[in-house]
């Protein structure tokens, strides 16, 4: 099979549902922008970090939120 070490739910769930999780961040966010919430597969860590800067959440938190949106 070909599957990827340390992938997690966050990140699948990502790919799949990202215009509607950035969405419901936004209304949560107002301050959100669109470059904040940029997406690209790989570089998840940017995107945490940059959501963190905007929140205040940690990076776990900025996980935590995603997937339970």
């Amino acid at each position: 099979m070909d599957h990827k070490p340390n992938t997690s739910s966050g990140s699948l769930k990502m790919k799949g549902n990202w215009n509607e999780i950035k969405g419901k961040m936004k209304q949560q966010y107002a301050n959100l922008t669109d470059d904040d919430l940029l997406y690209e597969e790989g570089k998840e860590d940017e995107l945490y970090g940059r959501i963190q800067k905007k929140t205040g959440r940690t990076k776990e938190e900025v996980k935590s939120w995603i997937d339970k949106l």
